[in-house]
């Protein structure tokens, strides 16, 4: 087989990979999971604190590794460093043990960040369809939500017997998936760095920077899009216990997390087709509002599962629109390590609104927490409205 075919067939390779990837069992259930080992929504919020701090000083060298080592072994690392926080998680009783597989799971989302996206596009971009990117993205993404539906809805019912059940299921879909990645080819990018060495990655870090730095449009998208899918984790997680303490049960919250992601994998699969329809304008300047207007409405309405269920939907239209946008204005040789400055920011975010969120339903409740995410994301996308009407030209 030749080296177009194989790269063509990494296509193929990664909607399976993104299958197994997101098939979570535990991603609906972890902070009940751990409020049943008597952590607080304070320690709660502190590990997952913890967890953007250490992928916000890991994010960019694990994306310039993406870069000068390969992305295939960038995935093949996380895949590794994923299932040993699972098996952590499985044991643990205590903060401190938590706290570790936080730590460890932060540096496995590192190095699938960047290296993941930057895989498919530049095996794309070698065979000249990289114009298909953001339809092929949508799939992507209807995968992932479909794979989360699935997950969700297992987690909860696996959970109501022993929360232990979905984390050994977790490792074996883990394993599934970490000898799918040896069968990816890295696409042939040609690099600027010679030596694989500290000075490279160095390097590589700063060349990236300059090229952001001197490119506001592609800033501006990285600091809006990450803002958007900081809005929508934290309300994902702390809904988990919202949920719980208004007396549903575990497979319940697994059904309605399940319709988010459903929704999430509607709008995904046809974000190309609404692009078309409304634009920039209407995926950078609208959508945002519409987001903000929809928090509210989860920390107000009575009706806040159907405003959950929208801004999860609205989270993944940004994610592959405003992602092929970002593509488009970056070189292939610094792509990974780019959208790990991208990851970056997200995770500087959550270092300071996760914690927050938590002690504050501490102190008051979780549904004072949402009105505060949502007075938050209503100046945000003001904000937002306002930088993009100044410098939508510089980047259409």
């Amino acid at each position: 087989m030749n080296y177009k075919n194989r790269l063509r067939k990494n296509i193929g390779k990664n909607y399976l990979f993104m299958l197994l990837n997101n098939f979570s069992f535990t991603n609906g259930i972890w902070m009940i999971y751990l409020a049943s080992k008597g952590l607080t929504l304070t320690e709660l919020g502190l590990i997952e604190g913890i967890f953007h701090i250490t992928s916000f000083f890991m994010e960019i060298p694990t994306g310039a590794i993406a870069d000068i080592w390969g992305r295939k072994v960038s995935r093949i690392c996380g895949r590794m460093v994923s299932l040993l926080s699972s098996i952590i998680m499985l044991f643990s009783n205590s903060f401190l043990e938590f706290t570790m597989a936080f730590i460890i799971s932060a540096i496995s989302y590192n190095l699938e960040s960047g290296a993941g996206d930057a895989l498919v596009y530049d095996s794309l971009k070698e065979i000249d369809e990289d114009k298909k990117y953001m339809k092929i993205s949508g799939f992507n993404e209807l995968i992932m939500q479909v794979a989360s539906t699935v997950g969700l809805i297992a987690g909860g019912y696996l959970s109501k017997y022993n929360y232990k059940y979905a984390y050994i299921a977790a490792i074996i879909i883990g394993l599934i998936n970490f000898i799918h990645c040896f069968s990816f080819t890295e696409p042939n990018i040609e690099m600027k760095t010679e030596h694989k060495s500290l000075k490279a990655i160095k390097d590589q870090v700063v060349e990236s920077y300059k090229i952001i730095v001197s490119n506001k449009g592609v800033g501006f998208l990285l600091i809006f899009s990450q803002a958007i899918f900081m809005f929508n984790t934290s309300i994902f997680f702390y809904f988990q216990n919202y949920l719980l303490g208004n007396g549903i049960s575990q497979d319940i919250i697994g059904i309605i997390l399940a319709l988010s992601s459903l929704g999430s994998a509607i709008v995904g699969a046809n974000g190309y087709r609404i692009e078309r329809k409304i634009g920039q304008v209407g995926i950078i300047a609208v959508v945002p509002i519409l987001i903000s207007l929809c928090i509210w409405g989860a920390a107000l309405s009575k009706y806040y599962y159907i405003f959950f269920i929208a801004v999860s939907s609205m989270e993944s239209l940004i994610y592959v629109v405003v992602g092929d946008y970002i593509n488009k204005l970056i070189p292939s040789e610094k792509r990974a390590t780019i959208l790990s400055m991208g990851s970056m920011i997200f995770s500087a975010y959550m270092i300071i609104i996760f914690p927050l969120i938590g002690k504050i339903g501490d102190m008051y409740s979780l549904k004072t927490s949402f009105q505060v995410i949502a007075l938050i994301a209503t100046v945000m996308s003001i904000v937002s409205f306002t930088i993009f009407s100044r410098v939508n030209k510089r980047y259409e």
